[in-house]
């Protein structure tokens, strides 16, 4: 299985790379075509992504203010379902990059968001030791609508990237709920019950890493948590592609 696995991974590294030489990806910064082949994003822009830097909430993972704290705000009062989780970027420096990618077609960024992701959060992940990574699903009609899902395309990079399995249909989301950007904190908790179920009984996964584009409160993963816990799962993380500042 595993054999089969990293060959997928390599067909499609090398259809990526004759992409790349047919149509030069955008860059996930300015939304040009990236000039220099090869790379990612322009190097002009490089520098204008923000990461999120320590000292870190020891759980959520989001940047404090205070040294001398361990725990955000939101972490120290509330009791996630989670083990531990981390970002890559403040969500400041690329809220409008993510709007682009979630909402324009601009599929072409995950290659660099990914692969940042595992250049700098890689030696967490490997910490982590996951059995797979398990992207947040969208509803059905959700997904149809936009085309594809974030979350999904991120999780494919970093996979192949780091030669970890990706399960896509092992959980889905069974209501269409209202996006969570709309809605306040309890509103988020209360919008995610029963919103999701395990599909795929027959695969076993003890160690397990959420992969999103974006953690505000935790509610998406808490939700998440509370099912596969209730079928299994030992231990649960995340990584996300920005966070905001904790304090």
């Amino acid at each position: 299985m595993k054999h089969k696995y990293y060959f997928i991974q390599i067909v499609r590294q090398l259809i990526e790379f004759i992409l790349e030489l047919v149509y030069p990806g955008r860059c996930p910064v300015c939304d040009e075509p990236v000039k220099q082949f090869g790379t990612l994003i322009c190097p002009g822009c490089r520098g204008k992504m923000q990461y999120i830097k320590a000292p870190r909430c020891f759980r959520c993972g989001k940047s404090l203010k205070q040294e001398d704290k361990e725990y955000c705000h939101d972490c120290s009062r509330l009791s996630h379902g989670f083990d531990q989780g981390r970002a890559l970027f403040t969500y400041r420096s690329v809220a409008d990059s993510i709007f682009r990618f979630k909402y324009m077609n601009r599929r072409e960024y995950s290659r660099y968001f990914g692969t940042e992701i595992a250049d700098k959060l890689g030696d967490v992940i490997k910490k982590w030791e996951p059995d797979a990574l398990v992207p947040v699903p969208l509803h059905p009609s959700r997904k149809r609508k936009r085309g594809y899902n974030q979350a999904e395309l991120l999780a494919d990079v970093i996979g192949s990237k780091m030669s970890i399995p990706v399960q896509k249909g092992w959980i889905v989301r069974t209501r269409r709920t209202t996006p969570q950007k709309e809605l306040s904190a309890l509103e988020r908790q209360n919008n995610l019950k029963r919103a999701f179920k395990i599909r795929l009984h027959d695969v076993k996964l003890n160690t397990i890493i959420i992969i999103d584009d974006i953690y505000t409160t935790g509610s998406t993963v808490d939700a998440m948590s509370a099912v596969m816990r209730e079928n299994g799962v030992q231990r649960i993380y995340f990584i996300t592609l920005a966070m905001g500042t904790g304090i």
